[in-house]
């Protein structure tokens, strides 16, 4: 746990001038605070005092009629009530009364001061270490291999960036206010009860085991439930992730209910763990308070019992200080037990947010990773084998060689491998054996950014963002593109003349997942991304599988435009949509099982000719 702690405390330390500002400001409220009370003291002396103060408080072996304080054998409490007492008695009691209250307000005044400045400079800490923690992640998230996210819940990760982080942000409060604040507040305030009376202070501390043995309690309650609730909230939050993205699919199959009644599930989960949570959470400080106030009940008997029975030495002033000294401690009392509950739930946080941030990368640079800004020769596979799994082998043993400007089409039963070996190519994932070139040098050794350069991929399931169609095909290149540069590539890919019947244009935003379009039309802003990168690699995995025939032949035709000159893969199951390829590899059970030209493997009698006739037998 304290290595937790140490690793959360190292995204504070980055903002430690705000956060030194922010203690200091932290320490004079204290001071100010402890201030505030020792006022009360002389106050109430004068405010009841019944005469005027003799000038000669010190030149006399007994107090005066009117001094409510004895100063034979004066302690070092009794001097200091005395000098106090002989400041103000020998002012008139309206003046001593005024002054006091000035005292008293300026006092505040600077309390209060002080403790707006605490909140204005430790604000920038807190708001900089979710914005630190948040970042690191969505970075961490962009760079880990895809085997992560199938494995994840969307929901989970969601819930990770936006909920834990605030989780452990409300730890670091508590945990800062926890060292500087709150027990210098105790310690102070319980040094003036035992300097006023150490016999009545005795009485405040016999409460303190028992309110430390209820925060254990309590704090090891909430651990438990704290990790129960983030666990809803994933949860919740997938639910809805999952809802909302397949809401057609909701609908077309008459779902809803269904749905309606999965989410009202988890929401009943979650509303019965936070209301654990919430009962526990305010059992804790009410538990503190209570405590208090019983040996508060004691002190004002034992202590008030004394005062007017004349049988203590000290002042009415002093008692009533020790009560404002008291009672002020029961404040940062329940605090110091909120945050002993607060850092119990922020470490649980802690523990899932770093269990991400150390996954380790699967895909990362080389150190001594190099630049490639061409093609110039061909790519190769390498006795490549891979597996999702261990001992699950999706591709087994490949040997391919593309030579630059060449056209390969892949194709094969769906479960084949084909759409993990263009991965592969594209570093979306390792080979478990072997590996890949590019004019000779293993993509291992070739750094990332500069690799997928090289590549531009149009997919079946167009990813579309909810932005501009301008900003959607210029994804990747923003600023760097001129309008007439979007334009050329939107005509290119028989885009242009729909986008102008759009209501704002290339300024149309198409919604979430590009959700405004149809699919023929999401795949032609997916083709025009592509053709502006203008990249010597492409790759269509299934570019035209889910469209009508029209749409086909739109995109096709832009399809064929984009790969002249350019080095291709061409993954389809529509076989007519092949037939032009400058070579087919068929793939079947992650190997090859047929290379050639099309008419060469219709000629034989092989897989290739299986499925081109199961296509075509009507």
């Amino acid at each position: 746990m304290w290595r937790i702690y140490r690793r959360v405390l190292r995204y504070v330390f980055r903002y430690r001038g705000w956060l030194a500002a922010s203690v200091i400001c932290m320490l004079l409220f204290v001071i100010f605070s402890a201030f505030s009370i020792t006022v009360v003291m002389p106050f109430i002396n004068v405010l009841f005092q019944s005469g005027e103060a003799s000038p000669a408080v010190h030149s006399t072996p007994t107090a005066p009629a009117s001094s409510p304080v004895p100063v034979h054998l004066p302690s070092l409490r009794q001097r200091l009530e005395q000098e106090l007492n002989g400041y103000f008695f020998r002012k008139p009691r309206q003046e001593a009364l005024l002054l006091l209250c000035g005292i008293l307000a300026g006092g505040f005044f600077l309390k209060n001061l002080f403790r707006v400045g605490q909140a204005y400079f430790m604000a920038p800490v807190e708001q900089g270490v979710i914005r630190d923690l948040r970042n690191e992640l969505f970075r961490h998230y962009q760079r880990l291999s895809l085997s992560y996210f199938h494995g994840e819940r969307a929901g989970q990760l969601i819930s990770r960036v936006i909920y834990d982080v605030t989780v452990i942000n409300a730890s670091i409060t508590a945990a800062i206010n926890s060292v500087f604040r709150d027990p210098l507040q105790i310690v102070i305030y319980l040094g003036v009860m035992i300097f006023l009376s150490w016999k009545m202070t005795l009485l405040v501390l016999v409460v303190f085991p028992l309110v430390g043995y209820a925060m254990t309690e309590i704090g090891n309650r909430l651990k438990r439930d704290s990790l129960r609730m983030q666990e809803r909230v994933a949860d919740l939050a997938s639910v809805l992730q999952e809802t909302i993205y397949g809401i057609r699919v909701v609908r077309a199959f008459g779902g809803e209910e269904r749905e309606i009644q999965r989410f009202e599930r988890e929401n009943q989960d979650f509303f019965r763990t936070v209301v654990r949570m919430a009962r526990i959470r305010n059992l804790g400080p009410c538990v503190t308070e209570y405590l208090g106030v019983i040996v508060g009940v004691l002190v004002l008997y034992v202590g008030g019992r004394e005062v007017l029975g004349n049988s203590t030495s000290l002042s009415p002033g002093g008692f009533v200080l020790f009560l404002g000294a008291l009672f002020s401690m029961m404040q940062p009392l329940k605090l110091l037990g909120q945050v002993h509950n607060s850092l119990k739930e922020g470490m649980v946080a802690a523990q899932r947010v770093f269990s991400i941030l150390d996954t380790p990368i699967q895909v990362a640079d080389h150190p001594q990773a190099v630049e490639v800004r061409d093609l110039q020769r061909s790519i190769r596979f390498v006795d490549v084998s891979f597996c999702y799994e261990p001992g699950i082998p999706v591709l087994q043993e490949i040997n391919l060689e593309v030579r630059k400007g060449e056209r390969l089409a892949i194709v094969g039963p769906s479960g084949g491998g084909k759409s993990t070996l263009v991965d592969l190519l594209i570093r979306f994932y390792d080979p478990t054996s072997g590996h890949i070139e590019i004019d000779g040098i293993d993509l291992r050794r070739i750094r990332l950014d500069s690799l997928r350069r090289l590549m531009g991929v149009v997919t079946q399931e167009t990813i579309l963002f909810n932005d501009t169609v301008r900003n959607n095909i210029a994804y990747g290149l923003d600023g760097s593109v001129s309008d007439e540069d979007i334009i050329e590539a939107a005509k290119a890919a028989n885009a242009h003349d729909f986008i102008l019947q759009m209501p704002q244009g290339y300024d149309t935003v198409i919604g979430d997942r590009g959700t405004k379009l149809s699919g023929g039309e999401r795949q032609r802003i997916a083709i025009a991304r592509a053709i502006l990168r203008n990249p010597p690699i492409l790759i269509f995995d299934e570019a035209t599988s889910a469209l009508d025939t029209e749409s086909e032949v739109l995109v096709q035709q832009a399809i064929d435009r984009l790969l002249q000159g350019r080095t291709s893969f061409v993954i389809a199951h529509r076989l007519s949509t092949v037939k032009n390829a400058d070579r087919i590899v068929v793939l079947s059970g992650g190997r090859i099982v047929q290379e050639g030209r099309h008419e060469e493997l219709l000629a034989q009698d092989g897989l290739y000719r299986k499925l081109y006739e199961m296509q075509f037998r009507w």
